[in-house]
């Protein structure tokens, strides 16, 4: 078998960097870090009204078991009028696309 080596220069401009897909992934989950979401957030994120957010994702007891705060979870759930949903935006991210086919299957 043939081979053939080329030395090969590519300038790699002075505002850009080379990083690996393994350290890109570690640095978009820790920009979540220590983040908290809103409702508002959360509609955002997912491009869903937060009527929908609520019955597919923060009602469903299947799920509710996972996310509430009292639970051991990291979703904060009102408790009187006025109080607002609080979401760790890390693991809620990471909730939504580990159970994503749960959420958006018509048939939950």
């Amino acid at each position: 078998m043939q081979q053939l080596e080329v030395s090969l220069t590519i300038p790699i401009p002075s505002d850009k960097v080379l990083v690996s897909k393994v350290e890109l992934e570690r640095l978009k989950q820790a920009e979540l870090n220590g983040v908290y979401w809103n409702m508002k957030d959360l509609e955002q994120r997912t491009g869903k009204k937060s009527e929908w957010i609520k019955e597919r994702i923060l009602f469903p007891s299947k799920f509710r078991r996972i996310l509430d705060v009292d639970l051991g979870g990291f979703v904060y759930y009102p408790k009187s009028k006025g109080q607002t949903w609080t979401f760790q935006a890390s693991k809620m991210s990471d909730f939504l696309d580990k159970y994503f086919i749960q959420i958006f299957s018509e048939r939950r």
